[in-house]
């Protein structure tokens, strides 16, 4: 039978040998037991990530290791279509007990349902819209988006979802009847108020529904004359590759995102997404270089009153926060924890869905660095938030907090905790 590890357990036993550690004294290094290690080195146990990446740094393997260690079955990231998007009309399914779905439905699929099923409102486009129409609209909708998004940091995303698709609807629409300039400026928060609903749509677990409306977002952006955020789509289809940990997609897209006809905020987000994937690889000199490259380009942004902000609004210092998530995959957690601590501080109370983000992942840290009691003593009252913002990605780095803490099963926090993580990491059956 073969070994499922070989080439990465001879090449770890390699280094530690070169490094001139026991196996002791390298379980000390990494906080996984002497009888594991020694199970990886000679093929008979897989490693998981986390240890691939902790062993890669204990011996300065520069990713080495990391790439040796076996890679899941990920699924491939089909590229969204290009250019003009099929027109499509987008059904509410509404249910007697609360749930509900909007989703987008074919001009096939609606003549199939036949037309007794369907209920359609169509906006009367026989003449222009009055240009006060169009100016409250702008309105209106730029006030509302900022307080969408301040409510998406504590709701769930299937509470906001009908609204902000509704709201993209209307401003397209209304678009085609208003004159040049009110045009091109309904059309581009349209393509913002689309690309939220991409981002929480991934939130959900559904990656091509937001790779769907993320293109949505690009083709009324390009209709309004804005091509730059074109680019930043390539920014959310690798965080999608990065939480399928697919580094080398990771940093290819995040590289094409960087060309200098682009505006430097989608840059800087572009180099963050880069230093991201280059962590999960391992390649710590890489990683520190492309964060220095964000820093620099982010501060060169200039803030623009009339158009909401690209990526996220609620971190005070983003190249820092991400630098801390960084070091997780960089097998350097203690220092990952420590840089988190000092960011997570900024964060003010309301934001939740970035408290839990980078507060668990911070718990994570802890439990990667043998500091079990803290780990726990982190995660406990992020547990309400995690059930209230019900984030997929979220979930994805619970689940792997779940793994490590369960090597200390018989630990007293970790037991306490256990009942509730089983709940929330638990696979939806929705």
């Amino acid at each position: 039978m073969a070994h499922p590890s070989t080439g990465f357990g001879e090449e770890l036993r390699r280094r530690r040998l070169a490094a001139g550690l026991s196996l002791t004294a390298l379980s000390g290094e990494v906080h996984y037991s002497k009888a594991q290690l020694s199970k990886v080195e000679r093929g008979i146990k897989a490693p998981g990530h986390d240890l691939a990446r902790l062993c890669d740094a204990a011996l300065g393997a520069d990713g080495e290791l990391i790439a040796l260690a076996p890679k899941g079955d990920a699924d491939a990231l089909a590229e969204p279509e290009p250019g003009h998007v099929e027109e499509e009309d987008w059904i509410m399914e509404l249910s007697p007990d609360g749930p509900n779905r909007f989703h987008p439905l074919g001009r096939r699929q609606v003549m199939g349902a036949g037309v007794a099923s369907l209920m359609t409102w169509r906006p009367d486009s026989a003449g222009p819209a009055a240009p006060a129409a169009g100016a409250g609209m702008l309105e209106a909708s730029r006030s509302l988006f900022t307080h969408y998004r301040r409510l998406g940091q504590t709701v769930a995303p299937g509470l906001l979802l009908p609204v902000l698709i509704a709201q993209t609807h209307t401003l397209r629409e209304l678009s085609a009847q208003s004159d040049t300039a009110t045009r091109r400026q309904l059309l581009a928060l349209g393509s913002r108020y689309a690309e939220y609903v991409g981002w929480l749509v991934q939130e959900t677990g559904d990656e091509q529904a937001a790779l769907w409306w993320t293109r949505r977002a690009v083709d009324l952006a390009a209709a309004g004359g804005d091509q730059a955020l074109a680019g930043y789509a390539l920014v959310r289809r690798a965080l999608v590759t990065l939480y399928r940990d697919d580094a080398e997609e990771t940093v290819a897209l995040a590289r094409r995102a960087q060309s200098g006809t682009l505006p430097p905020r989608i840059r800087g987000l572009a180099a963050q997404r880069e230093a991201q994937g280059h962590a999960l690889a391992g390649d710590r000199t890489a990683c520190l270089h492309a964060l220095d490259r964000a820093r620099e380009l982010l501060s060169r942004h200039e803030s623009d009153t009339d158009e909401p902000v690209i990526g996220t609004m609620h971190l005070p210092d983003s190249v820092a926060m991400v630098t801390g998530w960084c070091l997780v995959d960089l097998g350097r957690p203690k220092e990952a924890g420590e840089a988190l601590d000092r960011q997570l501080a900024l964060v003010g109370p309301d934001a939740v869905r970035t408290q839990v983000r980078y507060g668990v992942r911070r718990a994570l840290a802890y439990a990667c660095a043998g500091e079990i009691d803290h780990a726990c003593a982190l995660t406990e009252p992020l547990l309400d938030g995690v059930a209230a913002v019900r984030s997929a990605t979220v979930i994805t780095d619970l689940r792997r907090l779940t793994r490590v803490l369960a090597r200390h099963a018989d630990h007293p926090a970790v037991r306490r905790l256990g009942p509730r993580l089983g709940t929330l990491t638990r696979p939806s059956t929705s």
